[in-house]
């Protein structure tokens, strides 16, 4: 399973890097979630720096895409050189954003007429996009998911996982990087919140 974990200049660590870690948990079944972006690398918003694993087009045959959210998503999303370099099909690909990265997929088209979670700083742009923006920090439909907040991004690799996976696997993975005291009450939250989500 090729994941594409899309990071882009002036990232949020916790979006890409959960999201990576997460996935990279079942490495054992042939599961790879590589940093994809579109320059030889990329620096967070608190100045991080990460080297790309993968250039942008990667997203274009992985199986799932995770657009990963920043400081810089706004001038990103109104930069065609970036956006066209995107092909993306949610008839074969899982394909979901966390916070900002709501507002990209929304200019991809890939949102249509479904609503989308993003965090509270994000929602004027994404509403300005056209899209109908919840109260809630997941959303699934089909292929497509959004997640609203840093600390949600357990839920859209535990929809993927679940999703490709089975619930076993989800969460086994999600069990391992939980709080020591609260491994079951964790698990058990995160697949209460992406199960209404799993079937289609």
């Amino acid at each position: 399973m090729q994941i594409a974990v899309l990071t882009f200049e002036g990232f949020n660590e916790l979006d890409s890097f959960i999201a990576a870690g997460l996935l990279n948990r079942l490495s054992a079944r042939g599961w790879q979630a590589q940093i994809t972006c579109p320059g030889e690398q990329a620096t967070s918003m608190n100045g991080v720096q990460v080297r790309a694993q993968q250039a942008l087009e990667f997203a274009n045959q992985a199986d799932v895409v995770l657009f990963g959210s920043g400081i810089q998503t706004r001038a990103i999303a109104e930069d065609r050189t970036i956006l066209e370099r995107l092909q993306l099909d949610p008839s074969r690909q899982l394909i979901g954003a966390q916070c900002s990265g709501a507002l990209l997929m929304a200019k991809l088209g890939l949102l249509d007429n479904l609503p989308a979670c993003t965090d509270l700083t994000s929602k004027p742009w994404v509403v300005e996009a056209g899209v109908q923006v919840l109260d809630q920090p997941f959303f699934a439909q089909g292929h497509l998911a959004t997640a609203g907040g840093c600390l949600s991004a357990p839920y859209l690799a535990a929809w993927v996982i679940a999703k490709l996976a089975g619930e076993e696997a989800c969460a086994e993975a999600l069990h391992y990087v939980a709080p020591v005291g609260e491994k079951q009450r964790f698990v058990e939250r995160a697949l209460a919140v992406v199960r209404p989500y799993l079937q289609g």
